[in-house]
């Protein structure tokens, strides 16, 4: 058995690249080799930011033989009077068989002429000459170029080629006008520290040739060169490294020999919040914050959308350079990261010289969708709606003037210089600019809180100001857009509409809100038709698409999340069925108690007897005579 050895050398690939490619070729290739009748023991994928590869262990030299059985014309066509038609003559040259190995036989479409030919399998030298090119240039992705002058695309313009079957050069060559590239041997090492030809022997020998090159090109392995140097850098400082998932898989991507180096900022960018630190070294210099040891659960968890940071003033850099200068590449990188932080700390400053409350009015000048005005009207929808949704809930006076002043103040660090260069840190910034305007407490947290959960798997609200803000601001945006048409389809879905209306059933049943949704979204859609700025609405068929909205996204919870089976949900929710379903969203937590009560008993048998029961009761109705009702005891 061979091993066979691709790899693509280009310039700096962008980081994101690597995963599109590897994704791609973790089911192109084994389909593709598959399709030509090979099964490899196994294709390993490798890659760096100058190279893709792929090792193909286990393949034969030879491609199996194999039988093939052709249908050709129907019988009537291939033979008349017993002998053979020119239909017939020519499907046999076309197989290069004889008519006397045709096989005739029934289908349901009547006798049709078969024949079964013996196919030798070709070299895998040549099948594989064929497979190469469409596997570089059949990937796909973001920002492709053209290569050369002709029509190949690919991230990067192309710069040598390895294509080794064990020891032997397969020739490969990639012709693309004035760019030709003609596969060899040769590779390239780490372009500091190695930056000479590498001549790779044989195939089985990749990893570790390029290895002493300095070049690490299995992604598995750097990610583990990190993590430990990385740990092992932040303990030098007495420190735990906060290492989010998302900036560790850019950086494998952005390395070929990773050497963690750690460097030091200014005690006086501490005075500025830790998320704006963060997002500056994470987002803008792919750095590792640093923060106390203790607190290393508060860090990477952030103790929801509330806790507190304890950064220190390091910052933990992977380098792709010459280790033997870390000194002056942390030198370099705290230079660069002191004008960044100088920055986040004049935005700072500049910021909380005014009251959060008067950046307010500025939201007129922002406009949340064309055909519904600006975020500042969106803002009163959202005050309106947490208003209706506090009288129903029946609030404390106190608890309804919190989540008045919360919706009020919502988006307005929006307009913010902060958030304008840091749209991601909205609401975690309008919760540090209200504690420094001398809010209370609640309304702080309220504000970022409203933002929960981001996504699938994030936090949820934990204050009742901060469930009431977020629900308001996501059932405006439901009713809203909905209003305009543009309802979700297939993948489509560019306002989020799905993952909003997941956020309101889960906020409900996470905050154990009695709540009905029906009158709210009702109430909300009767306050948007009456609005003289905004387009005239169908009230009735608005409220009916978003009651059919909701059921579907219960329905999808329950399976995806809840785990309730299929007929249970049915049994809850009806099917197609309007009258449940809005009876469904009057109380959320009913049918959410009552779909896993019945998914309970059927776990435990009970609903099996249940069934037997009214089964039987239903039988048994089959058996009653009306005539004998008033009379005597009937005995069925």
């Amino acid at each position: 058995m061979a091993t066979f050895l691709l790899e693509v050398g280009t310039e700096e690939l962008p980081a994101s690249f690597l995963d599109t490619a590897f994704e791609q070729w973790r089911s192109r290739i084994p389909t593709s080799l598959a399709d030509v009748y090979l099964a490899p023991e196994s294709v390993e994928l490798y890659g760096t930011p100058r190279r893709l590869a792929v090792v193909i262990k286990g393949l034969p030299e030879q491609q199996p033989d194999r039988s093939e059985e052709v249908k050709g014309p129907p019988a009537k066509a291939a033979f008349k009077d017993g002998e053979p038609t020119k239909a017939a003559q020519g499907f046999a040259r076309s197989r290069g068989v004889s008519v006397d190995d045709f096989e005739v036989r029934e289908t349901d479409k009547g006798e049709f002429v078969f024949v079964t030919q013996e196919i030798a399998g070709r070299p895998v030298a040549e099948l594989l000459t064929e497979l190469v090119p469409d596997w570089i240039f059949g990937l796909e992705g973001k920002r492709f170029m053209r290569w050369g002058d002709g029509d190949l695309r690919f991230p990067r313009p192309i710069r040598w080629l390895v294509t080794l079957i064990d020891n032997d050069i397969l020739p490969i060559t990639v012709d693309n006008m004035s760019e030709v590239c003609t596969s060899d041997r040769i590779s390239y090492g780490h372009r500091v520290l190695a930056p000479g030809v590498v001549t790779i022997a044989t195939a089985d020998r990749y990893v570790e040739t390029l290895r002493k090159a300095f070049v690490e090109v299995d992604p598995a392995q750097r990610k583990e060169l990190i993590l430990e140097q990385t740990h092992k850098a932040a303990a030098s400082v007495k420190g735990e490294a906060m290492i989010s998932d998302d900036l560790l898989q850019e950086v494998v991507n952005l390395v070929e020999y990773p050497t963690a180096v750690v460097g030091t900022f200014d005690q006086e960018f501490l005075d500025v919040p830790a998320e704006v630190t963060i997002t500056e070294m994470e987002s803008h210099q792919r750095y590792f914050p640093v923060i106390r040891a203790s607190k290393k659960k508060a860090a990477t968890k952030s103790e929801g959308a509330l806790g507190t940071i304890d950064l220190l003033p390091h910052f933990i850099t992977i380098s792709n350079g010459d280790p033997a200068k870390s000194d002056i590449i942390a030198a370099g990188n705290a230079r660069v990261i002191r004008a960044r932080l100088s920055d986040g700390k004049f935005f700072f400053d500049a910021d909380r010289k005014i009251p959060l409350e008067d950046y307010v009015p500025q939201l007129e000048t922002v406009t949340f969708q064309r055909d519904l005005g600006s975020v500042k009207a969106k803002v009163d929808r959202i005050v309106s709606v947490a208003q209706r949704i506090a009288k129903q809930l029946k609030l404390q006076k106190a608890d309804c003037a919190t989540i008045e002043r919360a919706a009020l103040l919502c988006k307005a660090d929006l307009v913010t210089q902060m958030v304008g260069e840091f749209p991601e840190l909205q609401g975690v910034m309008g919760r540090k600019y209200a504690i420094a305007s001398n809010e209370p407490q609640a309304v702080a947290d309220a504000i970022v809180e409203h933002y929960l959960p981001k996504g699938a798997d994030d936090d949820l609200p934990q204050t009742l100001a901060g469930q009431v803000v977020g629900l308001s601001d996501r059932i405006d945006t439901l009713v809203s857009i909905f209003s305009l048409g543009m309802i979700p389809s297939g993948s489509s879905d560019p306002f989020a509409l799905r993952r909003a209306a997941n956020a309101v059933v889960n906020i409900i049943w996470s905050g154990e809100l009695t709540l009905n949704l029906q009158e709210i979204v009702a109430d909300t859609v009767k306050a948007l038709s009456a609005s003289r700025d905004l387009k005239p609405v169908d009230a009735d068929a608005l409220q009916s698409q978003l009651e059919t909205f909701f059921s579907q996204r219960l329905r999808s919870l329950f399976q995806e999340e809840q785990g309730i089976d299929y007929d249970l949900i049915n049994a809850v929710l009806g099917e197609d069925d309007p009258e449940l379903m809005a009876r469904a969203l009057v109380n959320v937590l009913d049918v959410r108690d009552r779909a896993q009560f019945l998914q309970s008993i059927r776990a435990n048998g009970g609903l099996d007897t249940i069934y037997e029961t009214i089964n039987r009761a239903y039988r048994l109705e089959n058996h009653i005579v009306p005539e004998h009702f008033g009379k005597h005891q009937h005995k069925l």
